[in-house]
């Protein structure tokens, strides 16, 4: 049996509907959301940013305030064209990149965010990019994961199954997680010992 996945127009067709087909600029769920991942960033500030799946850019502004630079990818150009728009004089490049795909940035990050993109993946897909993933991320850097826990019949996978995959990745040690009925985020840090806290971090402990 095929891995199950999503039409190859899947997202094209979403976004020639609607430039926003999920509505990141105005629903209160997915600025809460977005308020979420970012306020369980461990660190202040991060010397460099990756994030596939960026849509039109809106998490990626907030990034791009928290990061030196920025790497974000999408597959459909319209989307890549408004957030290039949005963040005009930010340090971020955009790239046509699925996270699917075989061949990664030439570079390192020391914070790599994956939010709504890991339930588009197959099982055995998601499991090469978790290793991809661990790969480009720095000893020490920040993981942070956020996806829908809702049933989405066409997505080849649910948010809870992502989170399971994602926390057995090897060579991550979980740092946080949130968790309600509507949203999981999980950070993750690339470490062979337990991380520590924010306030032990900082000698508070």
């Amino acid at each position: 049996m095929s891995d199950p996945q999503l039409p190859p127009d899947y997202f094209d067709k979403m976004y020639a509907a609607q430039s926003d087909p999920w509505d990141f600029e105005t629903r209160w769920y997915e600025k809460r959301k977005y308020a979420l991942t970012t306020a369980m960033l461990p660190k202040p500030r991060y010397r460099s940013a990756f994030e596939p799946g960026c849509s039109i850019g809106v998490l990626t502004k907030m990034l791009a305030d928290r990061c030196d630079a920025v790497i974000a990818t999408d597959i459909v150009p319209s989307a890549l064209e408004t957030a290039r728009r949005r963040l005009a004089g930010h340090n971020v490049e955009f790239r046509e990149w699925a996270l699917g795909d075989d061949t990664w940035p030439d570079t390192t990050f020391d914070l790599i965010v994956l939010s709504e993109i890991g339930y588009y993946l197959s099982v055995e897909k998601l499991t090469e990019a978790m290793g991809r993933t661990v790969e480009h991320l720095e000893p020490g850097g920040t993981l942070v994961c956020a996806h829908w826990r809702h049933i989405v019949p066409e997505y080849p996978q649910a948010g809870d199954g992502v989170h399971s995959l994602v926390r057995q990745t090897p060579g991550l040690a979980q740092l946080a997680t949130y968790q309600d009925e509507d949203v999981v985020i999980d950070v993750l840090v690339k470490d062979s010992r337990p991380p520590q806290s924010v306030a032990r971090a900082e000698g508070l402990v």
